[in-house]
């Protein structure tokens, strides 16, 4: 699999998981829609500022995110691995805005509780037809 390959796969999917590390040192992973925006290597996803995954983040930006596609007889997945970055300024927030999102956020795209989530791919790590592979970024 090309790095091409793994963003166009990426594209296709509804839902990513997202992994960060608690307070505690431990692992947490949970799902959420797919990246608003992919651009370059890099992956964006809004979520709520108020969030346990903003804190962690603060604290630890390592980060995985998760794919994959489950078929009849053939399962694909890539995990990314990088670093999460908190954006809250408003030109990278309008960049992911849709309208659909007031009914989240009630004040809008200037909302304080929302925020993106601007994730930085260094290396995938990707598995298909009983083949792994790494690629870096």
């Amino acid at each position: 699999m090309e790095k091409a390959e793994v963003f166009n796969f990426i594209a296709k999917q509804k839902t990513a998981f997202l992994a960060s590390v608690n307070e505690q040192g431990y692992p947490v992973v949970r799902a959420m829609l797919a990246p608003r925006k992919i651009e370059g290597n890099e992956l964006y996803f809004s979520t709520n500022t108020s969030s346990k995954k903003i804190r962690q983040y603060t604290e630890n930006n390592k980060a995985c995110v998760y794919f994959y596609k489950r078929g009849l007889f053939r399962y694909q997945g890539v995990g990314i691995f990088g670093e999460m970055e908190i954006c809250t300024d408003q030109s990278t927030k309008e960049s992911v805005w849709r309208p659909g999102d007031k009914l989240f956020y009630r004040q809008g795209v200037t909302d304080p509780d929302y925020c993106v989530l601007k994730f930085k791919c260094e290396k995938a790590e990707y598995y298909c037809d009983l083949k792994t592979g790494t690629i870096v970024f």
